[in-house]
């Protein structure tokens, strides 16, 4: 993939996402219903309605295949030789959809072989968008005005940020291991992908996850992070994260503003 092509994909999907943004806030803001996969997680026509939109457009502009949460499971035989292809997270914090705080997002990802190489998450609620294309740096877009990250911002001390509506016992015992090493510090919560955007703004230092997550939660999260010189990266090896494992679920993990804390 040429620079010019990755620039053309870049922009497309932005704009996919914005289309499915629009369709989430359609359901959004009426009286939507709830069903629950087989996994015992929520379902929302929200999540139907925006996998429809980002996979038909992208069927039909590229070539590459898609991968999403809300898709067919794809068995390891075929996947194996796919050298570039879309992972998708149609609605990524459906709980939070639920609860109606805003925090939910729309990732859309390209991976070349088994690396993010763009990056957009959308937040419909806000019409805040972060992208990051591979050598290009991450930007935030809010109200027409796009930004380079990180951010200058001053901190009188080290920012844990932790999932709104996940915890473990492992993170738990993971954040006082942190305390151990750094002493206190500060712990604010957020939705969905919207934790490693906070990462790549400057405005939390480290996002631990010792807790289940797929590639599709983390591909598009990975690439903005890592394009603001952040990390992200396997606890148990200090490697980035791989994808179009044999396996879809991720290793536990650690999103790092500055690799002082690795």
């Amino acid at each position: 993939m040429t620079e010019t092509q990755k620039a053309e994909a870049l922009h497309d999907i932005v704009e996919i996402s914005k289309e499915a943004g629009r369709a989430i806030l359609d359901i959004y803001h009426s009286d939507f219903a709830v069903e629950e996969k087989g996994d015992k997680t929520p379902l929302t026509e929200a999540d139907r309605r925006s996998h429809d939109i980002i996979h038909g457009i992208l069927k039909e502009k590229y070539p590459f295949p898609v991968l999403s949460e809300e898709g067919k499971d794809v068995l390891y035989s075929e996947r194996k030789d796919w050298e570039y292809f879309w992972l998708v997270d149609p609605l990524d914090g459906t709980k939070e959809f639920i609860k109606r705080n805003g925090e939910f997002t729309v990732n859309i990802s390209l991976i070349h072989e088994d690396r993010p190489i763009i990056g957009v998450i959308y937040v419909p609620a806000a019409d805040i968008l972060y992208h990051a294309a591979e050598g290009h740096g991450s930007y935030k877009i809010e109200c027409g005005k796009e930004e380079r990250l990180p951010f200058e911002i001053q901190k009188e001390r080290l920012t844990v940020i932790g999932s709104r509506s996940h915890n473990t016992k492992e993170n738990e015992e993971y954040l006082q291991a942190l305390r151990g090493k750094y002493g206190d510090f500060t712990v604010i919560s957020a939705g969905s992908s919207l934790k490693f955007c906070l990462i790549a703004e400057g405005r939390a230092d480290i996002y631990p996850r010792a807790g289940h997550t797929m590639e599709w939660d983390t591909a598009a999260g990975q690439i903005i992070v890592e394009e603001s010189g952040g990390s992200v990266l396997e606890i148990h090896n200090a490697k980035p994260l791989k994808y179009n494992k044999p396996i879809l679920r991720n290793a536990y993990f650690i999103a790092l503003r500055s690799g002082k804390y690795a």
